[in-house]
């Protein structure tokens, strides 16, 4: 059995380095199926959805245990070879392989010949390299049909080892879900689906000479798998509906894990893309006497009434779980009260360490803002978090270089310092703007009028009654969730669990124990998207 690739120092360097920086942008990061990664020296072909530019693959990197894998060879598109930047030099150092698009060269043919030639001998040598197989990142919440080039690879890596009874190549498919792709402290799913695994022995039809079929069928299955562990939606509009559903479905507070969240939300968001896709076809039916079934009508109206629900929330600026639960006045004074005193004692501690944080916040916003001039919506949006790492990175650093530089004679002291105040205020400020959102919902509360209040009651109730019966009627769910995902839920972190973390109601230095996994560092409830158009 190959033995894979020696690790390169950069590559060590950079994956400490960004598993550093990803930790601190993304507020958590959930991990599923580690097991299932094959070991070092399987040939392995890690292939994944592309929402977010080159933060999909730093992710991807840390995300895989170095005791696992050693090394994740990746890929690039050529044109990011070559510069002078630090993304080119992260890049290569990497060992990264460029590929040529033809969109990046006229749409004229492009030969990467080479280029698969080093991914073959890569995969021979037992290592494992990353294909996004849909050719490019792209900010729209569907998975775009897959090029067939990861099916090829395995095919011609089996048939030049069509002779070794032993040799074997695994596919690893890998879905990724962002919250909030490009929002500081968002939270990121990453979720590893079973490897397929192939021989020469037993699958003959994927050696040379192989039928095209057969390339796409596989190509197919690889969609299939990637689509089932992630929002596969067809717009952000069914992405917003479906997780107002889930919110009303699981209410706020619900100890669901993040991958039970997504797994409830993409599970509405199927169900509304079926009504919807039905539809659609019927419409174009040269029989225009066909009627909607029953059902189908009911979704769309459900999916219409959800985002009407929502849309009225936000424009009020109060949560769900408000109307859910509603409080009385004094209950309401008395937390706004609680609340607002608690955003002041946590912003009082944070303010030394937000005068070190200042400069970087500065420094991204400028950088982000010049690079969404550059284009639309479709052609930056899913490159702003990688923005956000990079320049956020070197303005830290350099925070952190000048406060060691002013303090030489304690720099033993500050060297160590100055992180752990900059993570502390991090933790402190993410708590204090928590506090002080809720403040504000109330507050918004005492502005809605009795009448508009109980009118909005009145809906909820309707869409709840609909919702669970759609969930548990039509898409077997469990009907009480908050029972069920407390006992048999997922266990990943987020939300703290063990004796000695639960101790620690108000506060834990290692992550905020979220409630909302819709939550960023806003002082606003982010339930839009921007429009694509």
């Amino acid at each position: 059995m190959p033995k894979g690739s020696t690790t390169p120092w950069s590559y060590i360097l950079v994956r400490l380095l960004f598993k550093f920086v990803l930790k601190i942008f993304y507020g958590t990061i959930v991990v599923e199926n580690a097991d299932l990664i094959p070991k070092t020296g399987q040939p392995c072909i890690v292939c994944a959805n592309h929402p977010n530019s080159l933060t999909d693959a730093l992710l991807l990197v840390t995300s895989m245990p170095s005791k696992t894998r050693n090394m994740l060879r990746l890929t690039a598109k050529s044109t990011q070879f070559g510069q002078r930047t630090f993304t080119s030099w992260l890049i290569e150092s990497a060992g990264t392989v460029p590929i040529k698009r033809r969109k990046d060269y006229n749409n004229n043919e492009v030969d990467n010949s080479q280029a698969m030639n080093k991914l073959m001998d890569a995969l021979e040598l037992g290592d494992a390299v990353c294909v996004f197989p849909e050719g490019a990142s792209r900010y729209h919440p569907t998975i775009a049909p897959l090029k067939t080039g990861v099916a090829r690879l395995v095919s011609d890596v089996l048939s030049r080892n069509r002779d070794d009874p032993n040799f074997s190549i695994s596919i690893l498919t890998c879905s990724v879900t962002y919250m909030h792709r490009q929002h500081f402290r968002s939270d990121v799913l990453v979720t590893f689906n079973p490897p397929m695994t192939f021989t020469p022995k037993d699958n003959p039809e994927l050696l040379t000479p192989v039928q095209y079929e057969e390339i796409r069928a596989l190509t197919e299955r690889m969609h299939q798998q990637i689509s089932s562990r992630t929002i596969d939606s067809p717009s952000w509009e069914f992405v917003r509906s479906a997780k107002m559903a889930t919110r009303i479905y699981a209410p706020l507070g619900t100890l669901m894990s993040l991958g039970d969240y997504v797994r409830i939300t993409r599970t509405f968001v199927e169900a509304f893309k079926a009504s919807d896709d039905t539809q659609k076809s019927k419409r174009s039916a040269e029989d225009q006497s066909i009627d909607f079934t029953k059902e189908d009508n009911e979704l769309n109206q459900l999916r219409h009434d959800l985002k009407d629900y929502q849309d009225r929330l936000a424009h009020w600026g109060i949560k769900d779980d408000r109307i859910a639960h509603p409080l009385s006045l004094r209950t309401i004074a008395m937390r706004m009260a609680i609340r607002l005193t608690w955003f002041i004692c946590l912003f009082t501690i944070s303010l030394p360490g937000l005068v070190l944080w200042t400069p970087v916040f500065i420094t991204t916003y400028i950088a982000v803002r010049n690079f969404k001039k550059t284009g639309p919506v479709w052609d930056t949006f899913d490159e702003i978090a990688q923005y956000k790492l990079v320049y956020g990175l070197f303005s830290g650093l350099s925070v952190w270089a000048a406060c060691v530089l002013f303090t030489l004679r304690s720099a033993t002291i500050t060297t160590f310092l100055v992180p752990a105040m900059m993570w502390m205020t991090l933790r402190w400020t993410e708590d204090a703007v928590s506090a002080f959102r809720a403040f504000m919902a109330l507050a918004k509360l005492l502005c809605v009028g009795k009448e508009t209040l109980d009118e909005i009651r009145m809906t909820r109730r309707d869409l709840h009654s609909r919702l669970m019966n759609l969930a548990v009627v039509t898409l077997g769910l469990p009907d009480d969730p908050e029972k069920f995902f407390v006992e048999h839920g997922g266990k990943q972190k987020g939300r703290v669990r063990s004796t000695r973390d639960s101790g620690a109601k108000y506060f834990s230095v290692r992550r905020r124990r979220k409630r909302d996994w819709n939550e960023t560092l806003r002082l606003y409830d982010q339930v839009d998207y921007p429009e694509e158009n």
